[in-house]
């Protein structure tokens, strides 16, 4: 997925940068990056973060660092921030999102300007670099930054860092959040909240689909207006969203208590205790806990110091590793028991078999799985929180194709949960893993959850449909 976070200040911008950036690493495992602008022009650092938390590599770069305003990343694939030199000027860019059509869009433009791309690893543009060409294909960076979100499929926000204060600009349709943050000493722009409080800084403003701003120490002002239609991603509520972060106002810890509440309303089943998959499955289970009356417990502890979030990985058996590593079962807790787990979703259930199966092994007596959302059956064309290869990764679809063996499936009939098909899926699904039961979150009510019009949410990853 990655994030981003922007400093404009009167002081010294490089701690609030550094600590700023670093309240992203829950949504990126693969690089880091910081650019700061100072009389000398931009000093960046770039690293590999894959085995390394990011304070630790770049704790040694932070005191070669001076400036009033800064951007950094944490980026789930390329190197960022790219220092670009263009007839607009010198300046630093990130980005976040998703370009489908990037390879059309680099052909198209080395065939018209005789333009070259430098090439990552498996002979892949980086994204960013492609969105700085169709930037500086235009006269202002307002013209330019509109001129991608025209261009590209999927989604795009970004910050550019200038000599004069950074460009903020959220993705067409506002699938991540852009958040201004008002302090004493200046302004700042995060895709986070969480990171806030900390830092000082309280939110001051959140960038509508596609506006652009322009931001200094001493306040910001609008470049390009808002767009009419607004795609939030709702898995920033149910998954990968920081539990201390809002957006829209809504803040994402009490969505998932709110989610788990209502989990708890449509269930019947007599357990002896409730229990959530760390981390973000936690607040869903003590939302069905305390709507339903029963003992909240942990049958295993998650290890955080070192591991990452196991759906970040590229390499399945990374993946599965992690997801092994990071959770340790308690015997005392598991065994003769009747547990149910909450889970933010079953994206594609290997992790989440392995798991339960560690728990029969321990002695369970009966487990139950309640999803946080519906069964994830398309692949998210808009963002990248997972880079799965593949649809029939996902173990809805690996189901449907199961059940249709081979056969173009009706996926609308399977997205419907009140048909035949989709009790065959889930049947499917529990069958896999291995659950006693297995009852998923209602469209209706994960919506209502999050607490947003249905038509400002993008649903695509369970029903196919998208208003952009």
């Amino acid at each position: 997925m990655g994030g981003f976070f922007g400093v404009v200040s009167h002081e010294s911008c490089v701690p609030d940068l550094f600590y700023g950036t670093d309240y992203h690493s829950h949504l990126g495992t693969r690089r880091g990056g910081l650019a700061v602008f100072n009389a000398g022009g931009i000093t960046r650092f770039i690293h590999d973060i894959t085995n390394t938390q990011f304070r630790s590599k770049f704790d040694d770069d932070v005191q070669k660092l001076a400036g009033k305003s800064g951007i950094g990343v944490i980026s789930d694939h390329e190197d960022q921030p790219l220092i670009i030199g263009s007839h607009l000027g010198i300046y630093a860019i990130v980005t976040v999102g998703v370009i489908k059509n990037a390879e059309h869009l680099a052909r198209k433009a080395s065939n018209e300007r005789r333009i070259h791309f430098s090439e990552m690893s498996g002979n892949e543009i980086n994204p960013t670099e492609l969105v700085a060409m169709l930037i500086n294909q235009e006269q202002t960076f307002e013209a330019g930054i509109q001129h991608v979100q025209d261009a590209i499929e999927g989604s795009c926000s970004m910050l550019l860092l200038t000599p004069m204060g950074i460009y903020a600009a959220r993705d067409r349709y506002g699938r991540t959040p852009v958040i201004i943050g008002k302090g004493q000493k200046g302004f700042t722009v995060t895709m986070e909240t969480c990171a806030f409080p900390n830092l000082g800084y309280d939110i001051d403003y959140e960038l509508g689909p596609g506006e652009v701003v322009f931001i200094t120490a001493d306040g910001f002002e609008r470049r390009c207006k808002p767009g009419p239609i607004m795609q939030i991603c709702s898995f920033l509520w149910v998954y990968y969203g920081y539990p201390a972060s809002q957006y829209e106002g809504i803040n994402v810890e009490a969505a998932r208590y709110r989610s788990g509440a209502k989990l708890a309303e449509n269930d019947t089943v007599d357990v002896d205790y409730v229990s959530g998959i760390p981390d973000s499955g936690i607040a869903h289970a003590l939302g069905y806990a305390d709507k339903a009356k029963i003992t909240y417990r942990r049958p295993f502890v998650k290890y955080t110091p070192t591991w990452p979030r196991s759906f970040m990985p590229q390499q399945q058996s990374i993946r599965e590793l992690v997801a092994k590593m990071k959770l340790i079962p308690i015997r005392e807790l598991t065994e003769g028991q009747r547990l149910l787990f909450c889970d933010d979703s079953i994206v594609r259930g290997t992790q989440l078999r392995d798991t339960m199966q560690r728990l029969w092994n321990y002695g369970a007596k009966e487990l139950h799985m309640r999803p946080a959302c519906p069964p994830l059956i398309y692949g998210c064309p808009f963002l990248n929180f997972s880079r799965s290869r593949s649809e029939l990764d996902l173990a809805g679809r690996r189901a449907i194709e199961e059940i249709e063996g081979g056969k173009e499936p009706d996926l609308e009939a399977y997205a419907d949960s009140t048909s035949g098909n989709y009790c065959a899926m889930v049947e499917k699904i529990r069958n896999r893993i291995g659950l006693t039961s297995l009852r998923y979150q209602r469209l209706e009510d994960m919506i209502g959850a999050i607490g947003l019009p249905v038509e400002k949410l993008c649903t695509y990853c369970w029903n196919g449909k998208s208003a952009a």
